[in-house]
């Protein structure tokens, strides 16, 4: 109580001017209806500049559920698109299946661990088995290579990332085609290191690596990142940096890809292996 009325003797005065200002205003805007008008004018603008703000917050606050929205329709047209192009030769199916034809199969997931600091990086996605995914599936960032995933439970799947030492991947130059052996050299997460292009091969900064679809986990063309230097190794081959496209800082989401044929093409290799 005694707080109050020290408060109140402090501001008596700003208190009873702002009190009387009240009254007059209401006098003036009940006994003259051009001022009344004026004031109901300014009240309207002021109500409205305030719900514009309130409706900016909220839809700042609604776009992390916009983007998994987004997310999910975009792992869905790249589907219907996987199956929309395919060009197989089906002269010896009996059967139209839709299926058969589509190679990759794409799904979403949320990032919910991830690290970038130490020399054996790995990611934790929120999905596993119940939602269909499995072991050798390849994780991307939209197109670009993020890493393959290596263990699954029901909910929850882990995935070596591309910033890993034991992370290889065939990779080729998209200019002339010749491919080698991508890894990361353990030091800067922006940059990943090509390997086995001989030297003979004209190779420029700015040139575009992506996947071979060798591997059978990857599609074919799939982004990793441009070359920004070259370097002779002093063996045949060159030592190419390339700056990654993916910022493994900023991953949120990503898509998994699920090759449907991965198991038909590895019987048949290692059977004539």
């Amino acid at each position: 109580m005694r707080n109050l009325l020290n408060f109140l003797l402090k501001y008596i005065n700003i208190i009873v001017f702002l009190f009387l200002e009240g009254i007059a205003l209401y006098w003036l805007t009940n006994g003259n209806s051009y001022h009344n008008s004026i004031v109901v004018k300014g009240m309207q603008g002021v109500t409205k500049g305030l719900e514009e703000r309130i409706s900016n917050a909220r839809s700042y606050l609604s776009l992390r559920e916009i983007n998994a929205n987004l997310v999910s329709e975009n792992s869905a047209l790249r589907n219907r698109i996987e199956r929309l192009t395919a060009r197989e030769d089906l002269r010896f199916v009996s059967v139209e299946d839709s299926l058969f034809r589509q190679q990759f199969q794409y799904t979403t997931a949320r990032v919910i661990n991830n690290s970038v600091n130490r020399q054996k990086n790995y990611l934790t996605i929120d999905k596993g088995t119940l939602q269909g995914l499995k072991v050798d599936m390849a994780v991307t960032n939209g197109k670009d290579v993020v890493g393959v995933i290596v263990g699954c439970s029901g909910n929850f799947s882990v995935a070596i990332s591309l910033l890993n030492l034991d992370f290889r991947l065939s990779a080729r130059i998209r200019s002339n085609g010749y491919f080698g052996s991508l890894s990361w050299d353990g030091r800067n997460y922006r940059h990943a290191v090509l390997n086995e292009i001989p030297q003979h091969i004209n190779v420029s900064e700015g040139d575009t690596i992506e996947t071979t679809g060798y591997s059978a986990i990857f599609p074919e063309g799939a982004g990793i990142g441009t070359v920004s230097e070259v370097r002779k190794s002093g063996s045949d081959f060159y030592k190419i940096t390339i700056e990654l496209f993916t910022d493994f800082k900023k991953l949120q989401y990503v898509n998994v890809i699920g090759n449907l044929k991965r198991t038909e093409q590895l019987q048949l290799e290692n059977q004539l292996q």
